[in-house]
Order: C-alpha cells, then sequence, then structure tokens
C-alpha cells in the first residue's frame, strides 16, 4: 500500500481555507437572489468554510503537524516555507485553532444580529479576510510577513468596528480605533526598521542569529530602541495599559459579536506574535543586557491587571465593563512572559496559552449574550438586565457561567487557567504577581456579580418584555457555554497541547 503523504505547502491550509471562503463569499453574494434566502446562503457558506477550518487545524494538532516527533529535540518538527519566513509549528496550529474557534461562534452568533444589516455579505468577508490576517501572524517568521499579517487583520478590523453606519457610537470608536491603530503600526514599523538596521535581516531565525553572535551593526542602542518600539507596538495589538486606550470605545462602539471577536481572536493573534518574538527572537539571555524585556512586562502585567479591573469598577454600562475586563485578562495573560525569570518556562508560556484558549470560550459568550440583549433592544446598562432571568433563564445562566468563569470560580476551565498562571508566577519566583493575580480577580468578581444580582436578584421593570428567542445567538451561547465547562474537566487535554508548543520555542 502507497503511503500517502502531504506537500509541505499544505500546512498552511487553514489560512487558505479562511481567504478562500472570504472570496467566495463575493461570488455568492453577486449570484444570490435578492431575497430572505441570501443572507442564509452568505452565512451558510462563511459557517462551513470556518468549520472546515477549524477541523483541519484540529486534525493538524492530533496527527502532529509541525511538531516534534517521538525521540526527536523540543525544537524539531517545524514546517517552514518561502525561505523560513513562514513557520507551521504546533504554537501556530494551537492559536490558529483560538482564531478558527471564534470566528466560527461569531459567525453563527451574527445571522440573527445582522438580521436587517444591508451589508451582510461584507461583514461577513471582512470576518473572515480579518481572520485570515490573524492566523497569517500565527505561522509569521519573518518581521515583514508578521507586520503585513497584522494590517490585514486590522483594516478589516476598523471597518468592521464601524459597520452601524447609522450609530454614532459605531463610528466614533471605528475612527478612534483606526487613529490609533495607524499610529501603533507606525511605532511598530519603526521599531522593525531599526531592528534591520542593527541586525541586517527581517527573518526571525537570521535576527536571533545575529544577536546571539553579537553581530550588531551601531552598537546595542539601536537594537535596544528598536526592541522597545516593538514592545509598544505590540502592546497596542494586545491593549495593553497605558497602550490601550482605543479598546473601550471600540469595544463599545462596535456590533457585539464584533466586540467578542477583536476582544478574544485579535487579542490571540497578538499574543502569539508577541511570544514568538519575545521568547524566541529576542531571547533574554542575549539581549537582557541592553533590554531587560521581562521588567518591562512584568511592571505591564502588574499594570494592565490593576488599572484595568479598577476602572471596570465604575462602569455601568455592560460591554464598556466586559471591555475593561478584557483589557484586565491581557494583562493575566503578560504572567506568561513577566515569570520566564527561571523554572520550566514551557509551563509558564504553556500556561499563558492554555488561559488564552479557555479565555476564547468565555468571553466570546459573554460577548454573545450581551449581542442577545442588544438584539431585543432591552439596553446597555446594568439595570437594563434587571429581572432578566424571569423572561430568558437560559442566557442568564449563561451569562452567569461566563462571568463566574471569567472570575475564576470553579464552573469552568478559567477556574484552572488562573490556578495554572498563578502557579507559573511562583515557578518564575515573582511573588509580586501572583499577588496582583489573586487581588484583581476578587476585584473583577466584585463587578461580574453585579450584572448576576442584576439579572436573578432584581425585579424587572415593565417595560422589559422578549417575544422572540433567536436560533442562531442562542446556539452560538450555548456552544460557548458546553465548550466553557467541559474545559473544567478537559483542561489537562489543553496545557498539554500548549506546553509541547511552548517547549519548541523556549531553551532547553
Amino acid at each position: 500500500m502507497t503511503e500517502f503523504i502531504l506537500q509541505e505547502w499544505t500546512a498552511l491550509a487553514p489560512p487558505i481555507v479562511l481567504a478562500i471562503t472570504a472570496l467566495f463569499l463575493l461570488v455568492v453574494d453577486a449570484l444570490a437572489p435578492e431575497d430572505e434566502n441570501a443572507a442564509i446562503w452568505i452565512a451558510g457558506v462563511s459557517g462551513v468554510g470556518t468549520l472546515l477550518t477549524l477541523l483541519i487545524t484540529g486534525w493538524f494538532l492530533v496527527a502532529g503537524t509541525g511538531q516534534p516527533r517521538e525521540g526527536e529535540p523540543a525544537n524539531a518538527g517545524a514546517i517552514t516555507l518561502f525561505n523560513e519566513n513562514i513557520v507551521v509549528d504546533g504554537m501556530a496550529l494551537f492559536f490558529i485553532a483560538i482564531i478558527a474557534s471564534v470566528t466560527l461562534l461569531v459567525i453563527i452568533a451574527s445571522y440573527d444580529y445582522l438580521k436587517d444589516h444591508p451589508y451582510q455579505a461584507e461583514y461577513y468577508t471582512l470576518t473572515l479576510l480579518a481572520a485570515t490576517g490573524m492566523a497569517m501572524v500565527a505561522v509569521s517568521n519573518s518581521f515583514v510577513v508578521a507586520f503585513i499579517s497584522i494590517e490585514l487583520a486590522s483594516l478589516p478590523s476598523y471597518a468592521l468596528v464601524a459597520s452601524l453606519k447609522h450609530n454614532r457610537g459605531s463610528v466614533e470608536g471605528g475612527l478612534k480605533y483606526f487613529l490609533i491603530g495607524a499610529l501603533s503600526s507606525g511605532i511598530l514599523i519603526y521599531g522593525i526598521s531599526l531592528i534591520y538596521v542593527a541586525t541586517g535581516s527581517l527573518q526571525f531565525g537570521a535576527v536571533t542569529e545575529a544577536i546571539v553572535e553579537g553581530d550588531i551593526t551601531g552598537g546595542n542602542g539601536i537594537l535596544g530602541i528598536g526592541i522597545l518600539m516593538i514592545l509598544a507596538g505590540f502592546g497596542f495589538k494586545i491593549a495593553a495599559v497605558p497602550f490601550h486606550f482605543w479598546a473601550p470605545e471600540a469595544y463599545e462602539g462596535a456590533p457585539a459579536p464584533i466586540s467578542g471577536f477583536l476582544s478574544s481572536a485579535s487579542k490571540a493573534a497578538g499574543f502569539v506574535i508577541t511570544f514568538r518574538v519575545f521568547v524566541d527572537v529576542f531571547p533574554i539571555g542575549a539581549v537582557g543586557d541592553t533590554v531587560d524585556w521581562i521588567v518591562a512586562f512584568q511592571v505591564l502585567a502588574i499594570v494592565t491587571m490593576t488599572v484595568a479591573n479598577f476602572a471596570a469598577l465604575k462602569q455601568t454600562n455592560v460591554k464598556r465593563m466586559l471591555a475593561y475586563s478584557s483589557i484586565g485578562h491581557a494583562g493575566y495573560v503578560l504572567i506568561a512572559l513577566a515569570a520566564l525569570t527561571g523554572g520550566n518556562q514551557a509551563f509558564i508560556l504553556g500556561s499563558g496559552m492554555a488561559h488564552l484558549f479557555v479565555y476564547g470560550f468565555m468571553n466570546t459568550g459573554a460577548f454573545l449574550v450581551i449581542a442577545l440583549v442588544e438584539y431585543w433592544g432591552v439596553g446597555r446598562r446594568i439595570e437594563d438586565y434587571n429581572g432578566l432571568a424571569t423572561q430568558a433563564p437560559f442566557a442568564a445562566a449563561a451569562m452567569s457561567l461566563f462571568l463566574f468563569t471569567l472570575a475564576g470560580l470553579p464552573l469552568g476551565g478559567g477556574f484552572l487557567s488562573k490556578f495554572y498562571l498563578l502557579w507559573a508566577s511562583i515557578e518564575g519566583g515573582v511573588a509580586l504577581l501572583a499577588i496582583a493575580l489573586i487581588v484583581n480577580s476578587a476585584v473583577s468578581l466584585y463587578y461580574y456579580t453585579r450584572v448576576v444580582k442584576a439579572m436573578w436578584v432584581e425585579e424587572p421593570s415593565e417595560s422589559l418584555e422578549i417575544t422572540s428567542y433567536p436560533v442562531g445567538l442562542y446556539t452560538a451561547i450555548a456552544l460557548a457555554a458546553l465548550v466553557t465547562v467541559l474545559l473544567l474537566p478537559g483542561f489537562g487535554f489543553v496545557v498539554e497541547y500548549a506546553q509541547t508548543a511552548a517547549e519548541m520555542i523556549t531553551p532547553p
């Protein structure tokens, strides 16, 4: 029997399928009849393409694509393409799985949310193009590919935030997102140019080689400034304090499914390139005397989680509160870099990756419940949720699950992912990170409980009347809730894959 071997370029199948689906949507939109079935065709094609991407990614992960085989070194097995400018390894596939999962939930929910939207094909196309850019960020192995991929993810995102053209908040949020995004891109590209001046290369492996061998042009000053500017550029993308100014405005103004998409999938894309660049390209052992980025990330992690959670305490708008919560979780994930001071670095980095996986479901689910409430026209303030459980008990129960899991209570996978981050802080010997994680989780529990109390304890207003229960939104919320709960007993499976992927870029 002849063994069937796939060509190496097929490792790029996940982003290729996303891109083809996005382009095919334009054909479907041109050929589909102008009736109510057009929306079904457009949403169906988007969902099938994204589901196929997720299945292919899962298959690659299970089959060990881009990962070391038994007996091989931990850093073996990665598939490199186009003169090593693209790499498909365990880390890339792990993050593509997060991006595809979140995109699928958003597409399912958007079918009902976009019921009266006049540009549905454009909405789904932009979402899939943004997801394609995020997936390409995950496989980037050079600064050129990384920057172009970030822009491919960002440009459609600006349009998606402002897609509610008759909503002033949407247009204002999109404009602020665009302006600050352009600033962050300028900072990032300038930092990349300084790295090129210092090392003479943009490919990650060649940059690392030049740094390790001390083959630096212009001294360590240029290299150090370049690293700091890249850190700032990535800080904008993951919405870390003080680079977070765009996030509350963008998340509040965007359609709620897109808020979930940006706060989960876009954040995952920002973190995968941050992990790869700082752990693999700028090893602390080689650049520590120039820029001690571990200390920088320690400061960023503590400031981000603290400022965001205390800012969330003052919010009366549920969507804006979740926006600050999302910023706070960026601070939690930064522990994966801030605690790389020794010990088991694969465990520490893998813990951050595993938290992002769980976060993708519980955070997206929470924003989808907000989308459901917006669909009903209930309101956006916490008091508008009063008595919601009396007419929509499933939605209220799901929202309670998502919020309490985000806080770290043992109802879903968020409990174990936060516990692993706490363990990572201790493993790295940075007690201040552990203390900040515990204190801020307690603070977040308070403002999450305000929403839960409003839904289950407060009396509903006389105007609260729910008469429709949209299937698409309920299905997406149910899927997110199911996975969030299943990740509590199945977290070991996730963290094992995360740590295996982390081993490929961390020093032995």
